[in-house]
C-alpha cells in the first residue's frame, strides 16, 4: 500500500464527495440488516401461529386467525420491501458519490502525468519508448481509477457490513455468533498468501502489456517499411509471440483467482451449516427462537456477496498498487533542463560557445570536444561536417535541449542556463532534420507554435517556405487533413510545411537542421532568397550537407570529430584548401557524373 499513499492528496482534494460517501454506506448497510430481523420476527409469527391456526380446527374462529396471520405476513413484506427500497436509494446516491470522484481523480491523474511528461528532457524519451508513456497515462491510470471508486467503495461497504452483522449476531447469541463466523480467520490466512501471489503476476501483466503496446505503436508507424520488405508475417509472428506472453500471464492470474473464489464461497457455505446444526441445538435447549436461525442464515447470506468480493478488490488494490508504482517511477524524475529564472527580455540572437564539450549520457558518445565559436547578432552562419560529426548536437545545445559537460554557452552575454527557458525558446524557430507533422489540418501544423495567427500569416509563412503552390493545389488547401507524421504529403512538402511553422513565429533565431535535403536546388534558391528577407538583422544558423546550400552564408563552420577544424567564408575556406575544398571538390565531381 505504500505506493498509493501518493493518491492521500486527491482523497483530501475531494473529501467532501468521500465523506457523504461514507455515510451512504453506513445508512444504505444499516437497511440492509434490519430485514434480516423483520425477517426473523415474521418467522416466529408462522411458527407460533401454524400451531394456532391447527387448535381452531373446524370453529369459526380460526378464519379470523388466518386473516390475521395474512395481514402480518403481508405487513412484514411490505416492510421488507420498502426497508430494501430505501437500501437501494441510498446505494444510488452511495456509487453517485465514491465513483464519481473517482473518475474526477482519473481525470487529475492523467492531466498531472501528461504535464508531467511535457517538463521532463529530450533525454527521458531517448530512454523510454513511446508504447510504455502512454500506457502508463492510460491503462495504469485506470487500474488506479478501479481502486480509488469500486475498491473502496466495496472495502468500506464490506467492512460497515461486517461490523453491523456481527453487531447483530452477537446481542442475539454469542455461542451461535462464534460458530457462524469460526470460517472467517481461515479466510483471513488464505487472501494473506493470495495477496502476495496477485502482486507478482499483476506487475508481470503490466510489463509484458507495456511491450506488446510498444510493438503496435512502432510497428504501425513503420507500416510503410514493413510492407516495403514484405515482412508482415514477420512481425505477425512476433507480436502472436508477445501476446502469447500476455495471455499466459493473465491466465495465470486467472487461475488464482479461480480458486480463490471458490474457496471463499466453500467456507460461507460452512458457516451457513454451522449455523443451521448450532442453532437447531440452540433452540431445543430453548435459548433462541426458530426465527433467530432464519436472522443468522441471512446475515450469513449477507456477508456472502462482500466476502466473494473480498478477493476481487484484493486484486483491485494489488494491480492499483503495481501500477502506481510504475506511475511513480516516472513522476518522481525531475527533468534535466529546468530554469528558475522569470524574466523575459526579448534576445538580440548573439551566441557564444565555450571550449564546450558534450557527451550524450545514454550512449557515452563524445559528441562535442572543446567547440568554440562566436556567432555575431544578425549573422547567417553555416554549419557542414561529415556524418557523426556533431552538427545536430550544437542545434540541441543551442535549443538547450541538453546542458553541456563542461564549458559555456552564453546567449546575448548572458550564460544560457540561467535564462528564462520558455521566453528562450519562445524566440527561437527550429526546423529539424527528421521533420515531424500531427495528424491535424496544414494550416494548424504551420500555426503551431502560435495561440492566435491570422489566416494572412499563415499564407505568409506558406510562400516564404515555397510550399503555397502545393497547398492550394490540394482539394482542401489549408484546411487538408495530414495523416499520422504528415503521411498525406511528399517529403519536400513536408519539410517546407515545417519551415513555414518556424518562419511565421517571426523568431530572433534560426535554426534548419539539414531540413532542405529533399527539396530541388531551384526550390532550395527560392527558400534561401525568402529566408534572406524574412531573417534580415536576426539570427540564422543553417546545418547542411551540400556546399552549394551554404555558399552564401557569412560565416561557415567545419565540423569534424567533434570538432571545429575549420571556419570562415566559402572563398576563405576554399582558399586554405582543407576539408572544405576536399568536400566542395569531391561534390562538384558527384554532380559532373550524375550529369
Amino acid at each position: 500500500m505504500k505506493h498509493l499513499r501518493f493518491l492521500n492528496k486527491y482523497f483530501y482534494k475531494y473529501k467532501w464527495w468521500i465523506i457523504p460517501g461514507i455515510f451512504f454506506v453506513i445508512i444504505s448497510n444499516i437497511f440492509g440488516v434490519i430485514p434480516a430481523q423483520v425477517i426473523g420476527h415474521a418467522f416466529n409469527l408462522i411458527t407460533d401461529n401454524i400451531q394456532v391456526y391447527g387448535l381452531f380446527d373446524g370453529f369459526e374462529r380460526r378464519e379470523i386467525i388466518y386473516r390475521i396471520f395474512s395481514y402480518s405476513l403481508l405487513y412484514f413484506g411490505t416492510l421488507v420491501l420498502f426497508l430494501y427500497l430505501l437500501r437501494g436509494l441510498f446505494l444510488f446516491f452511495m456509487r453517485q458519490t465514491i465513483i464519481l470522484m473517482s473518475r474526477h481523480i482519473e481525470y487529475d491523474m492523467k492531466n498531472e502525468i501528461y504535464a508531467h511528461y511535457q517538463k521532463l528532457s529530450l533525454g527521458f524519451y531517448r530512454r523510454n519508448n513511446t508504447g510504455d508513456l502512454m500506457n502508463r497515462a492510460t491503462e495504469d491510470v485506470n487500474r488506479i481509477r478501479m481502486y480509488v471508486g469500486p475498491a473502496i467503495m466495496y472495502a468500506i461497504n464490506t467492512a460497515v457490513l461486517f461490523v453491523l452483522v456481527i453487531y447483530a449476531m452477537f446481542s442475539v447469541n454469542v455461542k451461535l455468533a462464534v460458530f457462524c463466523l469460526l470460517p472467517l480467520p481461515v479466510l483471513v490466512v488464505i487472501i494473506y498468501f493470495v495477496n502476495t501471489m496477485i502482486n507478482e503476476k499483476s506487475e508481470q501483466i503490466q510489463e509484458q502489456l507495456s511491450k506488446l503496446s510498444s510493438f503496435v505503436q512502432e510497428r504501425f508507424s513503420g507500416i510503410r517499411v514493413i510492407k516495403s520488405y514484405v515482412r508482415e508475417g514477420h512481425t505477425k509472428e512476433i507480436f502472436a509471440r508477445e501476446s502469447q506472453g500476455y495471455k499466459d500471464n493473465a491466465l495465470s492470474l486467472v487461475k488464482v483467482q479461480a480458486l480463490f473464489f471458490p474457496t471463499m464461497l466453500l467456507l460461507v457455505g460452512l458457516s451457513t451449516i454451522l449455523t443451521i446444526y448450532v442453532g437447531g441445538g440452540q433452540v431445543i435447549s430453548g435459548s433462541i427462537t426458530p426465527g433467530n436461525i432464519a436472522e443468522f442464515i441471512v446475515y450469513v447470506n449477507q456477508l456472502t456477496f462482500p466476502v466473494s468480493m473480498l478477493g476481487w478488490v484484493t486484486t483491485l488494490i494489488q494491480r492499483a498498487s503495481a501500477s502506481q508504482k510504475r506511475i511513480n517511477e516516472f513522476l518522481e524524475l525531475q527533468p534535466d533542463i529546468s530554469s528558475s529564472n522569470l524574466e523575459t527580455p526579448e534576445i538580440k540572437g548573439r551566441i557564444s560557445f565555450n571550449q564546450v564539450s558534450f557527451t550524450y549520457p545514454d550512449t557515452g558518445i563524445k559528441a562535442l570536444k572543446e567547440v568554440s565559436f562566436e556567432i555575431e547578432a544578425g549573422q547567417f552562419v553555416a554549419i557542414i561536417g561529415r556524418t557523426g560529426s556533431g552538427k545536430s548536437t550544437l542545434a540541441n545545445l543551442i535549443m538547450r535541449m541538453y546542458d553541456c559537460d563542461s564549458g559555456q554557452i552564453t546567449i546575448d552575454e548572458k550564460v544560457l542556463k540561467e535564462l528564462n527557458l520558455q521566453n528562450y525558446r519562445n524566440q527561437i524557430g527550429f526546423v529539424p532534420q527528421e521533420v515531424f507533422l500531427f495528424s491535424d489540418s496544414i494550416k494548424n501544423n504551420i500555426a503551431f507554435g502560435l495561440d492566435t495567427v491570422t489566416d494572412q500569416e499563415v499564407e505568409t509563412a506558406s510562400r516564404n517556405a515555397a510550399v503555397y503552390q502545393n497547398i492550394i493545389d490540394f482539394e482542401y488547401k489549408f484546411e487538408t487533413m495530414l495523416g499520422e507524421r504528415g503521411i498525406t504529403l511528399s517529403g519536400g512538402q513536408k519539410q517546407r510545411v515545417s519551415i513555414a511553422r518556424a518562419l511565421i513565429k517571426e523568431p530572433k533565431i534560426l535554426i534548419f537542421d539539414d531540413c532542405l535535403s529533399a527539396v530541388d536546388t531551384r526550390t532550395e534558391e527560392e527558400i534561401l532568397n525568402n529566408l534572406g528577407r524574412v531573417m534580415n538583422g536576426k539570427t540564422s544558423i543553417l546545418i547542411a550537407h551540400r556546399i552549394s546550400t551554404i555558399k552564401n552564408a557569412d560565416k561557415i563552420l567545419v565540423l569534424d570529430d567533434g570538432r571545429i577544424v575549420e571556419q570562415g567564408t566559402h572563398h576563405e575556406l576554399l582558399k586554405a584548401a582543407g576539408i572544405y575544398a576536399e568536400m566542395y571538390q569531391n561534390q562538384l565531381l558527384e554532380e559532373e557524373q550524375s550529369v
